[in-house]
């Protein structure tokens, strides 16, 4: 495998990381946003991932986000007639965001994303050696 195949596949993984990030972040910033509708509401979202293998079949590959999609867990249903956001039965809706799930893939994400920097910057050191051997 070259040294192009291995960023190529470390900058996508990167790409997708930062999606992930960012879905992240969004389903944090409105895990406490309140609506007196469920059409209305808030649903968390997740980034759907897949592996592209190369099309000559050679070795490598390349991370790729297919979508991101609203998350299938139901809504929080609250009883809370003295909200301005109460409908007409005193019920308000909340995000389907479990805050604790959230911060646990965004540490995850976090973390491989920092593991594909590390992968990068080895290959460039790698790279820089062979140029020292060449010089020689």
């Amino acid at each position: 495998m070259s040294f192009k195949d291995i960023s190529q596949i470390a900058g996508s993984a990167m790409a997708a990381q930062t999606v992930r990030l960012n879905t992240v972040a969004s389903n944090l910033a409105n895990a406490d946003s309140v609506s007196g509708n469920e059409n209305d509401t808030y649903r968390a979202r997740k980034p759907v991932f897949a592996a592209v293998m190369n099309e000559d079949g050679a070795a490598g590959s390349r991370v790729q986000v297919l979508d991101v999609v609203q998350s299938a867990e139901p809504l929080r249903k609250v009883y809370e007639p003295d909200n301005p956001m109460a409908n007409a039965d005193g019920h308000v809706f909340y995000p389907n965001v479990n805050q604790v799930a959230e911060m646990t893939d965004m540490m995850s994400a976090s973390r491989a994303f920092e593991t594909n920097v590390e992968v990068m910057g080895r290959v460039r050191g790698m790279q820089q050696s062979l140029l020292k051997l060449g010089e020689g």
